[in-house]
C-alpha cells in the first residue's frame, strides 16, 4: 500500500498534471465568460436582427407539461458558444505554435557544423579527420578561405 500512495505522490508531484489542472480551471472560468457574451451580448444581438431572442425560441410538444419543451434556443446559444471558445483556443495554439518555431529556428541556426560529408562512401565523418573511418578512404586537404 505504501509503494501505491508512493507511486500517486510521484504523480501528482509532477509538473503535467499540476500544469492540466490549471488549465482546467482557467477553462472552466473561461466558459463561464463566453456564455456570458452569448447570453447577454450575442443573442440580443442577433434578436434586434431576427425579431426574437434566441433563447426564446422552443416547441411545447405535449401542452401544460414544461419537460416535454424543446429548446433550440439554448442549443443555438451552446452551438456559438462551442465555435467561439473553438476559435479562441485555434488562436492561442497557433500563436504558442509560432512562439515556438521562432525559438527553434534561432537554436537550429545557432548550431556549429561538426561534420562533413566523406566525398567517396557518403557517410558523416569529423571536420579534422583525414581518413574516412567507414571505407578509409584518404580524404583530400581541404583549402582554408
Amino acid at each position: 500500500m505504501k509503494k501505491f500512495f508512493a507511486e500517486f505522490k510521484e504523480f501528482i508531484a509532477k509538473g503535467n498534471v499540476l500544469d492540466l489542472a490549471v488549465g482546467v480551471i482557467i477553462g472552466g472560468a473561461f466558459s463561464a465568460i463566453v456564455t456570458a457574451l452569448t447570453d447577454n451580448i450575442i443573442n440580443p444581438i442577433i434578436a434586434i436582427f431576427g425579431g426574437t431572442n434566441i433563447d426564446g425560441l422552443a416547441i411545447q410538444l405535449v401542452e401544460g407539461n414544461e419537460a416535454t419543451k424543446m429548446d433550440f434556443g439554448a442549443f443555438i446559444s451552446a452551438i456559438i458558444n462551442f465555435l467561439i471558445m473553438a476559435l479562441i483556443i485555434f488562436l492561442i495554439v497557433k500563436s504558442v505554435n509560432k512562439a515556438m518555431a521562432i525559438g527553434k529556428k534561432k537554436e537550429e541556426e545557432e548550431e556549429e557544423v561538426t561534420t562533413k560529408e566523406c566525398p567517396f562512401c557518403k557517410s558523416e565523418i569529423p571536420l579534422d579527420a583525414t581518413r574516412c573511418p567507414h571505407c578509409t578512404s584518404e580524404l583530400p586537404a581541404e583549402e582554408e578561405e
